[in-house]
């Protein structure tokens, strides 16, 4: 998947195996198969091209990125919790990103600014005083196809 998500067009078989070959000795068989198990698992659609196929990513890395996401915060038994402790993790650039998309999800959100470094951090990114972290940072997308990380390519 990470090579069709690069080349952002449709793909060969062959396309593939020729970048994958600049890496490692690999089988035309091999990705044969894989970009067909893809295709089965709904992750590319494919059109014929002569006696060839084209496959084309169904969704984007972003997507599948945040339908993972959004995956393992619905199974936590508190998603609050969850996103505490996911929030505690993140580098100051992820938080940036964090709080730009936010404002791009609910524009005039006020959100609390970065505590200066060694001092505690107060509510997650997003949040406001007494609202659950759950409910202020809203869903991402759905869950793809079986929501297994696609080897291809990697």
């Amino acid at each position: 998947m990470t090579r069709v998500w690069q080349w952002n067009r449709p793909v060969t078989v062959r396309e593939v195996l020729e970048d994958l070959q600049q890496e490692r000795s690999i089988a035309y068989t091999t990705v044969m198969t894989v970009m067909d198990n893809l295709h089965q698992k709904g992750w590319v659609r494919r059109e014929v091209d002569g006696r060839a196929y084209r496959y084309t990513a169904v969704s984007t890395r972003a997507a599948y990125s945040a339908a993972l996401m959004n995956e393992a915060w619905s199974r936590s038994d508190n998603p609050a919790a969850a996103l505490v402790a996911f929030f505690g993790m993140m580098s100051a650039e992820q938080r940036e990103a964090l709080q730009d998309a936010m404002r791009i999800v609910q524009p005039g959100l006020s959100v609390t600014p970065e505590p200066p470094s060694g001092e505690p951090a107060g509510e997650p990114p997003g949040t406001t005083t007494g609202e659950p972290a759950g409910e202020a940072a809203g869903e991402a997308a759905g869950d793809p196809a079986d929501g297994a990380a696609p080897e291809a390519g990697r």
